[in-house]
């Protein structure tokens, strides 16, 4: 069953995001809401001669305001995302860890996973290497590449000495933060945790490659309906960028500095395929048990879950396997729950796809209502639930389940809810 006690009760209080229809949270929530596609052709490289030529790019960000513009110039641009979407976090929540002391401090963590962290460094620092020599490679280019370092800059932005986490679990691992912050503070391990994902994987080699593997979507003519999860018609998924950070305390916590929780974590569960180290087990087996494990361990009723905010990539493997395992965990209740898709307006953020997704689902509990699956016109046959085309739809929305599934079998899941007494 939930936990009662609100010293080991983790809610959200503040939310923050940089993405690739919004530069903050007030902005991103409006254009999902809107069924606002962020997918254009890549700005950032000349993909001239690339088969796949489009991708939900971050644009108009300045990491230069949330940051040192040296240390900027020398971290990676994952890490400017975590830092934008974390001070963002911290702000909308009116925490002030200035105020703190230095044990209060030691009981504030921060887990912000990602999937590839700076690989543009790797990239950037061989070609230096083997253009100009040794000597001129950057000496802060393995710091920046580390996928530990959104995390660790955010810890010493507030000088926040707790536990500093990042797991890398591909497209799954923003979802398992919100595990780990979960688990954090029930544990009594924290009070406040600052949790979520950034990623900044839109360059030529993983462009390239993902379009190599046939995973990308080739509608390089069209990038605005390009991302169809769920549609007849899907070719495949668009690679995006950005970062999400939300600030979990515990209710305890937040209720004795007057803080107004926006929702809660109440469980989750993760599981793996071991299948392949891409396609999703075709049965859905694996994310199904993710599922019911979830819904079990948060003490939730398949029919009690209001809003499923879907993995929903738009490769057709995918979208189909994820549709059994909501038919096989839900049951009839599959046939009725609300269910869509973020990726169909953001592209495919891969580390930070899960943050995307909750900041959807927390949105949903806020305001009642939920984001449409964009571009959703011709409905795969095997894909007959109620993917909330097009159109937001106002609804009565207590709990939400967060989907997320990664190459290697990598599945999880968690259950946000309205926070009650």
């Amino acid at each position: 069953m939930p936990e009662r006690d609100p010293a080991r009760r983790a809610v959200i209080t503040g939310l923050g995001a940089v993405m690739p229809i919004g530069n903050d949270f007030p902005t991103y929530w409006a254009n999902l809401q809107a069924g606002v596609t962020g997918t254009r052709t890549i700005q950032s490289f000349d993909a001239s001669q690339h088969e796949v030529r489009i991708a939900a790019e971050v644009l108009d960000f300045d990491p230069t305001t949330v940051m040192d513009a040296k240390m900027a110039r020398r971290m990676s641009r994952f890490i400017h995302f975590a830092m934008a979407a974390g001070k963002e976090a911290v702000a909308d929540s009116g925490i002030d860890f200035s105020a703190m002391d230095e044990d209060q401090r030691d009981r504030v963590g921060v887990v912000v996973n990602t999937g590839g962290g700076g690989i543009e460094q790797i990239i950037d620092g061989t070609h230096i290497h083997d253009q100009k020599g040794p000597r001129f490679v950057s000496p802060f280019a393995v710091p920046a590449l580390s996928g530990s370092m959104g995390a660790a800059m955010l810890s010493m932005e507030w000088g926040l000495t707790g536990p500093v986490m990042t797991q890398v679990a591909a497209c799954a691992t923003s979802v398992i933060a919100f595990h780990d912050a979960l688990r954090l503070i029930r544990d009594g391990e924290c009070d406040v945790v600052l949790t979520g994902g950034s990623e900044a994987p839109v360059w030529p080699m993983g462009v390239a490659a993902l379009a190599n593997m046939t995973a990308l979507s080739k509608r390089n003519d069209d990038p605005a309906t390009a991302s169809r999860p769920f549609d007849k018609t899907r070719d495949g998924f668009v690679l995006g960028e950005g970062g999400g950070v939300v600030v979990v305390e515990s209710l305890a916590h937040a209720q004795a500095r007057g803080a107004t929780p926006i929702a809660e974590i109440i469980g989750g569960a993760l599981t793996a395929d071991a299948f392949h180290i891409s396609a999703p087990e075709p049965t859905g087996r694996g994310q199904a048990r993710a599922m019911t494990l979830a819904l079990k361990r948060s003490g939730v009723a398949p029919d009690e879950v209001d809003y499923i905010v879907a993995h929903g990539t738009a490769t057709p493997l995918n979208d189909m396997t994820e549709t059994k395992a909501i038919k096989a965990a839900y049951g009839a209740h599959a046939y009725k729950v609300a269910i869509s898709s973020p990726k169909s307006m953001i592209g495919h953020l891969v580390g930070a796809a899960g943050i995307a997704s909750a900041l959807a689902g927390i949105g949903a509990i806020r305001d009642q209502v939920i984001p449409p699956t964009a571009n959703l016109h011709t409905p795969d046959p095997e894909c007959d639930l109620d993917y909330v085309p097009l159109v937001k739809r106002p609804a009565k929305v207590d709990t939400v389940a967060i989907d997320g599934f990664g190459f290697g079998g990598q599945n999880a899941v968690a259950i946000l809810r309205r926070v009650v007494d």
